[in-house]
């Protein structure tokens, strides 16, 4: 059972940004991961985040992944499909924004079996709350 919590951050948008992820195996062994950009976005950051999470994982593994960001969520389980039949242009025929991150996340997401979660942000959830503490500390040691 793998449990991942992300996160993303930018100080300015766009800024220097950080991501942020939680992993939790069998529900006891945790471990963290963490990184950014000098010059990126906060949705870079929360796509970021999630990739780094699932490319830690080698073999086909059920994952339950949470995230605060609806535009990955939402993302990922409703828009992502017109995108890739529409040629990567959405509703209004605009470019997608950040379409490699979100090819490499499909790639990614098609490994495994995920179930996809929301949680607000900031409201007290302890594994998102580090989830955003390491993002944040990619953050200030820049």
């Amino acid at each position: 059972m793998i449990t991942i919590y992300t996160d993303g951050a930018c100080s300015g948008n766009p800024g220097v940004g950080g991501w942020g992820v939680v992993i939790i195996e069998d529900n006891k062994n945790e471990f963290f991961l963490n990184g950014g950009d000098k010059n990126t976005t906060n949705n870079k950051m929360e796509l970021t985040a999630a990739i780094k999470a699932l490319k830690t994982f080698e073999k086909k593994s059920t994952i339950t992944l949470i995230t605060d960001s609806k535009y990955v969520k939402d993302g990922i389980q409703s828009w992502i499909q017109n995108w890739k039949k529409n040629g990567w242009k959405t509703a209004a025929k605009k470019p997608v924004k950040n379409k490699e991150l979100w090819i490499e996340l499909d790639e990614l997401i098609a490994r495994h079996n995920i179930t996809w979660e929301w949680v607000k942000g900031h409201a007290g959830n302890i594994h998102n709350e580090k989830a955003d503490y390491l993002a944040r500390r990619y953050i200030e040691e820049i």
